[in-house]
Formats: structure tokens, C-alpha cells, sequence
């Protein structure tokens, strides 16, 4: 095999396209030399610090009639580091009629020059960027580990050319069936089936499950697994506009875009806002003289105040408290394999007062548990004929790969079984296997494939055993061994440690436990009384399960998990709709405001927990930014606190609702 790559300039429109897309930082940008781009990183707040230490110097040569100058010149230095970005922001958001806060900030920092008061001035700009470059700060760790799911996606693949060629390509180019070669310690680019080789692939950062899963032919592998020893050859099977990883990047956009009530509500009252505080700042400036028998200007006058009003009534504090604390939120979710589909559905469940969920695949693992092995007639099998039934049963089931046969060929192997020598093997598609065990014929399938090589009066006692194990939700396979026949019953699987999970619920989120299933009534009383759930609901179409969802929803607020499209309807319609990440379907996903990326139910009580710590933070948040606000605004106004204070205060209230906030990251 021979190995190329496409010329470098056809690579660069692509690097430079994926990067805008991508929205990376400007200081990784391709545009950029090295150098430059070390310079680049976090270039916000270098230029806040700078201007900070430039400012100290000046006060502290303010003090010295001969270094006036020198001061001066500082001082002009720090409103160039400082307030010439905040200007030319201020002055663009002028054209797109956009008051907000950024204007009021702009406006009384160069105010202040014209009364006398330019360091001052200068120490609302320093405090100005340093809280912005800290809110930029806390918004990049906020939003850390979503945006490394944009660097678990690869640009390019290799892919294998009719030829055997290999040449790398850009994702963006691909088609569906296109062969593609993954070599170990690469991520997969896109979605697609081995066709050749085998190895181990991690997806801890698709599932959050941190271990190995093997890969072989026919298995699939997701965009972003990582391979770790093998080479695999892919046949591709989802673009990348469609795979695995990038539906997972739109969920999380949406998260991030999506905004609660509460805070939607204060970006539109922002523009009002910030225009109320700009004509009342002017209205005290031109009448408290002569409401107070004040100057205009100095360090008394209504200019002064008004300033000192404008900067303390701003609501910088305001309008991050919400955001920070969602995003953050947000954020810790998709860290513990929780993608949430933005701060509304932190509201959501936190209002839930009850919690439906559905049996198969999520109180239980939809894999089959073989609990039995039967004869038909009454009386038990004993030990020997138990096992030797079993062994033979393996022999046959080994070579299929269906829930049934992964049963007990699991049952067989926990038990150290041997499976006997078969012969004349055949498998015939959706009713069950034949062969040989020496002379003797053997056959396991469905019952009525069985039933049929039987005298009418044995075929007729199997068939009614089947049925009444049927009624109890159980599921049958039958097995002839000449001509006696004998029945294995197969039960889902509980999940690992669930009932502990449902308990943790009930205990500490004060949740009402339902069960919605359309299983049988037995099969569904059984998986309630184990888990301890008290109300059930079974043998459910999907309206039933729809109309019981809405019902509950307009009564109590429900939060719904389910993981099959038959959920879908359900889950869009609860209050909150949480979807089954591995297992669920992709209907299920899009209906959902939540996905368990790993199917790990345990996480649930720490989700409505983590939901109403936020709206905790949100309320404390609001509060704090409130009381910066009222606290420094009126003194300031009535002249009892100076300008610089005012400043402090103001920018102080910032960070803390910012710094509370990151409270939310801890996991």
C-alpha cells in the first residue's frame, strides 16, 4: 500500500474554513504566526493588568508636583490600554442602536475628564476590563469541557482508494460507504463499521464510561471514540454532518444558546435599563444644583454625583448573575456525561415534583438474563440433566449472535460449561437452529419452530406452558434434544445498583416514582416490586403513555426518562424529558431536554440536585448583584461615597456573582 496526501494548498482553505466554524480562539488562528499567538493568549487581560500597574504608578507619582507630567502620561496610557477597546465597542453598539451597559461604563470613564477627575476615570476602566477580562475568564471555564468536544471531532480522515491508495481528505468530503483507515491512537472521524481488523476503542468521552470496548468486524464505531491498539478499516455510515459526535456539538450548541425565562427577561429590560440610568444620570447632573444649592463640577457638584450614579446604578452584576450561573451548570453536566439542552432545563426539573420512567432499557439493561431451564411436564430437572441441557444449548447458541443466544451462552460460561462436539449446523433466520449431536437431531428457536417436529398432544402442553410464562412477561425459547423438549425463560435485566439510584430520589429530591411501560401487567408488578416503585401503569400504547405524561405535567411538573421511539412523544411532552444516551434513539434524543450520554440512572439524583443548587445560585445572585447595585447608587448620589468607591463597589458586585457562580463546577 502506498501512502499520500493531498498538496498543503489544498489543505489551508479547509484548516482556515473548519477553524471559523469552529469558533476557536483568536489566538490559535492559522493567520498567526507562533510567536503571535503566544502573545494572543489571553491578550485581555495582560492588557488589564498592564494598564492596573501603569495606574499605580501614576497615583503614586500624582503625589509629586514634578512628576505631574509623568503621571499624566500614564494616566493617558491606561485610557488607551483600557478604554480605547471599551470605545470603539461603545461607539459600534451606538450605530446598531444598542444602549446597554457597555456604553454606560464607556461614557462616565471619559466623563470624568471633563471634571477633573481623570483617575478616577482611569480606575473605572482598569476595574472595567480586569472584571471583564475575569467574566471572559469564567465563561471559558464554564464552557471548557463542552468546547472540547469540538477537538474530539478530527478534520480529516484517511481513507483507502480503490487502488489500496491511502490519501487524507477532509471529513467534509466524504460519502456515505467511503473506506476509511484508523490507525491506533487516532479518533475516529466519522461514523462508520469495521470491515477489517479489530482492537480496543475508548469512549469515555462519548459515554463517560472510562472503559475499553472491544471492536471487531460488523461492530460499529462512533465519530470520537479513540482507537487505542489496533487498525481498523471503516466503512463509513454517517457523514459528519450527521454523525455521532456532531449531533452531540449541535445538542451542546443548543445548550449554551438556549436561555431560561428569568434570563431572557433581563436581556430585553437591559437596553430600557441602560437608558433609564443614562437620562436620570443627566436629569440629577442638570437639576440637583438647584434642588440643593450644589455646584455643577468639583468633587461636590451634580456632575460628579451623577457620574458616581451612573457607574454605581450600571448592572454589570445584574446581567451576568444569570448566565454565568446556567453555563456553569450546564457545564458540569456535560463533565459528568449529562448533556442538557440549556439553563430552561435546569428550571424544568427543579420545578418536577415527580418523575416517570419507562421499564424496558431503562429500569432494566434490555439485556436477557436466563433465569430457567425447564422440562414441560411437572416435575423438575435434575442437576445432570440441567447441565447437560445447558451444554448442549451452548453448542448451538454460540455461533448466533441474537439476545437469546448471548444468554445462555453467558449462563453456560458463568457455570464453566463445555460445550459437546455438533455437527451439520444450520441457522434458519427468525425461527431458530438445527444440528447434529452425534446421531441425535437438536433444534432451539421459537417454540412454535419447536412445536412443529412434535406429536400434536406434546406440541399442545408446550405451547400452553409458553403461554402462561408469556402472562408472567417472561420470555420463552424452546429446545428439542430428539424427541424430548425442553424450555429456557429469559427475564430483562434489572439495572446494576438502580434501586439504590430510585431510592436516592425518592429520599432526597422528595420525587413521586412512576412506571410507564407497555409491558405485560405481571412483568411490570415484578420490575415495581423489586425497585420498590409504587404506582405502575402497564401494557401502555404510546398515546397511553403520552395522555398519563401530560396529565401528571399539568399536576405536579414531571420529569420522564425513556430511551425508545415510542418515548419520544412522552418525553416532549413532560415537564422535563430525559433520553437513555446509548441506548436510546435518535427520535428520543431530538424529543428530550436531557440525554444520559452513558445510561448511568445513578447521576439522576445528583441532576435534580445540581438543578436546584443552580436556581439557588441564580436567586443568591441576583440578590448580591441587587444589593451593589442599591448599596453604592443612592450613597453615591447624595455624595457620600466618592467616585473611586463607587467604581470598586460596582466592579466588585461583578466578580462575586461571577466568582459564586464557579461554585456550580464543582462536580
Amino acid at each position: 500500500m502506498s501512502f499520500s496526501t493531498a498538496p498543503v494548498s489544498q489543505e489551508q482553505p479547509v484548516f482556515f474554513d473548519e477553524f471559523f466554524e469552529l469558533g476557536g480562539d483568536d489566538s490559535k488562528s492559522p493567520f498567526l504566526t507562533p510567536e503571535s499567538r503566544a502573545w494572543g493568549v489571553n491578550l485581555t487581560l495582560k492588557a488589564a493588568i498592564l494598564a492596573a500597574f501603569l495606574l499605580v504608578i501614576a497615583f503614586a507619582l500624582s503625589f509629586s508636583p514634578g512628576a505631574l507630567p509623568l503621571s499624566n502620561l500614564l494616566i493617558v496610557s491606561v485610557f488607551f490600554l483600557a478604554g480605547i477597546p471599551s470605545l470603539i465597542e461603545a461607539l459600534e453598539d451606538v450605530a446598531s442602536y444598542d444602549i446597554n451597559i457597555d456604553i454606560l461604563m464607556t461614557v462616565a470613564a471619559f466623563s470624568s475628564v471633563l471634571i477633573g477627575s481623570q483617575m478616577e476615570g482611569a480606575l473605572l476602566l482598569v476595574l472595567f476590563a480586569l472584571s471583564g477580562a475575569m467574566e471572559d475568564a469564567v465563561t471559558a471555564k464554564a464552557k471548557s469541557s463542552i468546547s472540547d468536544l469540538n477537538k474530539l471531532a478530527p478534520t480529516r480522515a484517511c481513507v483507502i482508494e480503490s487502488d489500496g491508495t491511502l490519501i487524507e481528505r477532509s471529513i467534509k468530503d466524504l460519502s456515505l460507504n467511503t473506506r476509511i483507515l484508523v490507525r491506533a491512537g487516532q479518533i475516529v472521524p466519522l461514523d462508520g463499521v469495521v470491515v477489517e481488523g479489530a482492537s480496543t476503542v475508548n469512549l469515555v468521552h462519548l459515554t463517560g464510561e472510562n472503559f475499553p470496548v472491544t471492536k471487531k468486524v460488523e461492530d460499529e464505531v462512533p465519530a470520537g471514540a479513540r482507537n487505542l491498539d489496533g487498525t481498523l478499516t471503516l466503512v463509513v455510515t454517517h457523514t459528519s454532518a450527521d454523525s455521532t459526535l456532531s449531533k452531540i456539538i449541535e445538542l451542546v450548541t443548543q445548550a449554551q444558546e438556549s436561555r431560561p425565562k428569568l434570563q431572557r427577561w433581563f436581556d430585553k429590560l437591559s437596553r430600557t435599563y441602560a437608558i433609564t440610568i443614562i437620562l436620570l444620570s443627566l436629569l440629577f447632573a442638570l437639576v440637583f444644583p438647584f434642588l440643593f444649592a450644589i455646584p455643577f463640577l468639583g468633587v461636590e457638584g451634580s456632575v460628579y454625583r451623577a457620574l458616581a450614579f451612573l457607574i454605581a446604578a450600571s448592572p454589570c452584576a445584574l446581567i451576568i448573575a444569570i448566565p454565568i450561573a446556567y453555563l456553569s451548570a450546564v457545564s458540569v453536566c456535560a463533565r459528568k456525561g449529562i448533556l442538557i439542552k440549556g439553563g430552561i432545563t435546569l428550571d424544568a426539573l427543579a420545578s418536577c415534583k415527580a418523575i416517570a420512567l419507562d421499564k424496558t432499557g431503562t429500569l432494566t439493561t434490555g439485556d436477557l438474563t436466563c433465569e430457567s431451564i425447564e422440562g414441560i411436564s411437572h416435575e423438575p430437572l435434575d442437576g445432570e440433566t440441567r447441565k447437560r441441557v445447558l451444554s448442549i444449548a451452548y453448542a448451538l447458541e454460540k455461533n448466533a449472535i441474537h439476545p437469546i443466544a448471548k444468554s445462555i451462552v453467558s449462563y453456560a460460561e458463568k457455570q464453566g460449561l463445555t460445550s459437546p462436539l455438533i455437527t451439520d449446523f444450520k441457522s434458519i433466520p427468525g425461527h431458530g437452529l438445527n444440528a447434529l449431536l452425534g446421531n441425535v437431531a437438536v433444534s432451539i428457536g421459537q417454540p412454535d419452530f419447536i412445536a412443529v417436529k412434535l406429536p400434536e398432544a406434546t406440541a399442545k402442553v408446550l405451547k400452553s406452558k409458553c403461554e402462561l410464562m408469556r402472562e408472567k412477561g417472561e420470555l420463552v425459547a424452546a429446545m428439542l434434544i430428539g424427541q424430548e423438549p425442553y424450555l429456557f425463560r429469559f427475564r430483562d435485566t434489572i439495572r446494576p445498583k438502580i434501586k439504590e439510584a430510585l431510592q436516592l430520589l425518592k429520599h432526597n429530591q422528595k420525587l413521586t416514582m412512576v412506571m410507564l411501560t407497555g409491558d405485560h401487567e405481571l412483568s411490570a408488578k415484578r420490575v415495581a416490586t423489586e425497585l420498590g416503585i409504587d404506582e405502575y401503569h402497564a401494557d401502555l400504547t404510546p398515546k397511553d403513555k403520552l395522555d398519563y405524561v401530560t396529565a401528571l405535567s399539568q399536576e405536579k411538573g414531571l420529569a420522564m426518562v425513556g430511551d425508545g421511539v415510542n418515548d419520544a412523544p412522552a418525553l416532549a411532552r413532560a415537564t422535563a424529558g430525559i433520553c437513555m444516551g446509548k441506548v436510546g434513539s435518535t427520535t428520543a434524543m431530538d424529543a428530550a431536554d436531557a440525554i444520559l450520554l452513558h445510561d448511568n440512572i445513578e447521576h439522576l439524583d445528583w441532576l435534580f440536585a445540581k438543578a436546584r443548587q443552580t436556581q439557588a445560585i441564580v436567586k443568591q445572585n441576583l440578590f448580591l448583584a441587587a444589593s451593589a447595585i442599591l448599596i453604592a447608587s443612592i450613597p453615591a448620589l447624595m455624595g457620600w461615597v466618592p467616585l473611586w468607591l463607587a467604581v470598586v463597589m460596582h466592579e466588585g458586585g461583578t466578580v462575586l456573582v461571577g466568582l459564586n457562580a464557579l461554585r456550580l463546577l464543582r462536580k
